[in-house]
């Protein structure tokens, strides 16, 4: 018989014949994170339809703008999220963090399915709105890390670039484009009309309720963390603080990694989709299917952009993969006009490049920061990347389309781009990475 065991913190099998994946845990780790960005990217979705009941005003656009922002304001607070929680995840483990974050989340979505709009309540919708949104900010700023920080110390030694990129990549972005599919399926059922007067709510509502399935299989996660795992005493905060400023460089690149990953993707996600409505009035039905599609890249992706990292090595797969978004975002000059065409060759061909970034970033900030501070340290550089440079480039890119300036939006994307690469070789090179090749 051949010899075979089961890691004691994650139920993973590892041996000569059989390096399985624990199912249930990855569901229950990846479902968390799929669901996290089903609520999240659903308000990107719906910004255009629902800114006219909380921000009512003559130019539709104007109105987007203001729904833009508040997807912004939900940024904000991922950096504040590392900095109170993300200390408490590696001094006492992940698994309590994660049930109560998808908990926050969904709740929050569930309550953005019932508001009442500015007509019945005045601006105190807007008031809600925005608080709602602070605390899907605070919840998915604390979920991204813990999740990638559980998922690469769940993972078989030597495959955690394939483990992480499946649960943090495909099964995450399975929740993103159920996002897209569950609004295309919704909306060609109810019509455009409709869809922009109340069928906007119901994506919402299906988000807030699908957590308590989430909750109930995050209850049987194994527990993971620096002191779950080497059986010490839990660190202090400031011990935590200490190994993050010692990893200084490792923090500078997960910001930077993260910003020239999320500068693109919310452009694809949520700026491009919302241009193509506000500004170019396409029917919404459309752009659902076409978002619908470019999830289905991101979802194939996972499953093989990691697996090479494994293989090849995280620098020299980071680098082919980083280097294709430079193009990828000058492809966004193409649609300037309306044209569901033109609008979904741009998605779907900018999409590839897009598609292996996102998937892959997630495993490689992973890697920059030691295990007393992965949490730390990992939540609040990519939160600040995030919030300066993701939450805001979907309004950017409205803004640029406005001026006529979309071209400076490609250049700064494809700056960030390099920039990132640049300081990961540097981390490379320094010592500063603790998983893969």
């Amino acid at each position: 018989m051949t010899s075979q065991k089961i890691t004691r913190a994650t139920g993973i099998e590892t041996g000569a014949t059989a390096r399985r994946i624990n199912k249930r845990n990855a569901m229950a780790l990846g479902g968390g994170m799929a669901l996290e960005w089903f609520d999240f990217t659903v308000y990107g979705l719906m910004a255009a339809l629902l800114a006219p009941h909380f921000f009512p005003g003559s130019d539709p656009v104007a109105s987007t703008l203001s729904a833009l922002m508040v997807f912004a304001v939900g940024f904000v607070a991922r950096p504040l999220a590392g900095v109170f929680i993300g200390p408490i995840a590696d001094r006492i483990g992940h698994k309590k963090i994660l049930v109560i974050s998808i908990a926050a989340i969904s709740g929050s979505s569930l309550l953005m399915g019932v508001l009442p709009t500015y007509d019945q309540i005045g601006v105190w919708a807007a008031a809600v709105l925005v608080c709602a949104r602070l605390i899907q900010g605070l919840s998915t700023g604390i979920e991204q890390a813990v999740g990638n920080a559980a998922a690469v110390e769940m993972a078989t030694p030597g495959q955690e670039g394939r483990f992480t990129t499946i649960v943090s990549g495909s099964i995450l972005q399975a929740g993103i484009m159920l996002a897209s599919l569950v609004s295309f399926i919704v909306s060609a059922c109810v019509g455009g009309d409709a869809m922009a007067e109340w069928g906007w709510r119901i994506p919402f509502l299906f988000g807030g309720l699908a957590g308590v399935f989430v909750i109930y299989l995050r209850r049987s996660l194994p527990e993971t963390g620096a002191g779950v795992r080497s059986g010490d005493a839990p660190p202090t905060t400031a011990e935590v603080w200490r190994q993050v400023w010692k990893s200084r460089l490792g923090f500078l690149a997960i910001l930077f990694v993260v910003a020239g990953t999320q500068a693109a993707n919310y452009a694809w996600t949520v700026g491009l989709p919302g241009l193509a409505r506000a500004a170019y009035n396409e029917d919404p039905t459309h752009i659902f299917a076409v978002t619908t599609m470019l999830g289905i890249l991101m979802v194939v992706a996972g499953t093989y952009v990691g697996a090479l990292c494994d293989k090849y090595g995280n620098l020299k797969v980071f680098t082919i993969v980083r280097f294709t978004l430079v193009p990828a975002v000058f492809l966004i000059v193409l649609y300037n006009q309306r044209g569901i065409l033109t609008f979904a060759a741009v998605m779907l061909i900018g999409g590839i490049a897009i598609a292996l970034n996102q998937t892959l970033f997630n495993f490689i900030i992973s890697t920059l920061m030691p295990p007393e501070c992965r949490t730390t340290g990992m939540a609040v550089a990519y939160g600040l990347g995030v919030a300066v440079f993701g939450g805001t480039s979907s309004y950017i890119l409205v803004w640029a389309q406005q001026q006529d300036m979309v071209w400076a939006f490609s250049i700064y994307a494809a700056v960030l781009s390099l920039i990132s690469l640049w300081l990961y070789s540097l981390a490379v090179r320094k010592g500063q990475v603790h998983f893969g090749r």
